[in-house]
């Protein structure tokens, strides 16, 4: 058995049939049937279901399919040990942030880690916590920053910070050069920009109102960090995003509001049966190094 023969199995199984893995592939649909049926000749065993016009994987073939991921996983993974260079003067760091992340510590981090490690190739992305979930598990990333709690047991949570979320206006809003501690009531009748429902941002947003009695006017809703603060910086709304994002070169300034703001924490997410290269590791002494001191 050879590894053309996992990775053959694989593009039949995410593709959902034999052409359009073949042409993903860039092999014959012939070439490649026949590959899978040595397959099926060595396991004694159907891997696919081939009675419908949808190939689909028999329980047997499913059971095996996610052998063959993990296998590729960590073989992978090992590919990546053996040309590891442990005195950071060359490798690859792929790192994953949350949106609103992005938005204010990519930045920083990345300024001082190329200013120690000038060698080191960044893949940098910009994704949800389920693609970054995925991305662990597949071993696409090395490392990411996000929040917790994560779904996937094998993914590893190193408490990195922890993030206040502020109400922020841009110049044309009125309270802009406002000095005064803002109460509930009149932080309800603020309009608001905020990001979408389906951001873990807003989750915490809401849970704040809540919390506050408060029912917010949202004029906009936006999918997009850099959306919203190009929205708040041109328009008389208000929003509530990390803190560290309101500052004077942004042109967004920080509210004063009674009581508690909200936090969460952020953490270092990684697969912890992964093979950890020394530039991720050195990436991740650098966030704690910069935040925990």
């Amino acid at each position: 058995m050879l590894l053309r023969h996992l990775r053959y199995l694989l593009a039949v199984a995410d593709h959902g049939g034999f052409t359009r893995a073949a042409e993903a592939l860039h092999v014959s649909q012939p070439t490649l049937s026949q590959q899978i049926r040595q397959l099926e000749d060595t396991l004694g065993v159907s891997l696919f279901d081939r009675t419908s016009r949808t190939v689909r994987p028999t329980d047997a073939g499913q059971a095996y399919i996610e052998c063959a991921r993990r296998v590729l996983v960590e073989l992978e993974a090992g590919q990546r040990a053996l040309h590891d260079v442990k005195d950071l003067s060359r490798g690859t760091l792929r790192l994953a942030m949350t949106p609103t992340f992005m938005a204010y510590l990519v930045g920083p981090l990345m300024r001082d880690y190329t200013a120690r490690f000038p060698g080191i190739h960044l893949e940098i992305f910009e994704l949800s916590m389920d693609d970054i979930e995925a991305g662990l598990a597949d071993d696409s990333l090395d490392v990411a920053i996000a929040f917790t709690p994560v779904r996937n047991a094998e993914i590893e949570c190193i408490p990195a910070f922890t993030e206040t979320l502020a109400i922020m206006v841009g110049r044309e809003h009125p309270l802009y050069d406002g000095r005064a501690v803002l109460k509930p009531e009149e932080v309800a009748a603020l309009d608001f920009a905020l990001l979408a429902p389906d951001f873990i941002t807003r989750l915490s947003v809401d849970e704040y109102f809540r919390e506050h009695g408060i029912t917010p006017n949202v004029r906009i809703e936006v999918n997009s960090v850099s959306t919203l603060l190009e929205v708040v910086r041109s328009s008389p709304l208000a929003t509530m995003l990390p803190e560290a994002i309101a500052n004077e070169g942004r042109a967004l300034r920080r509210l004063r509001v009674a009581g508690e703001a909200p936090q969460r924490g952020a953490a270092l997410l990684r697969r912890q049966t992964n093979y950890h290269s020394a530039a991720a590791l050195a990436f991740v002494d650098l966030v704690l190094e910069t935040h925990m001191a």
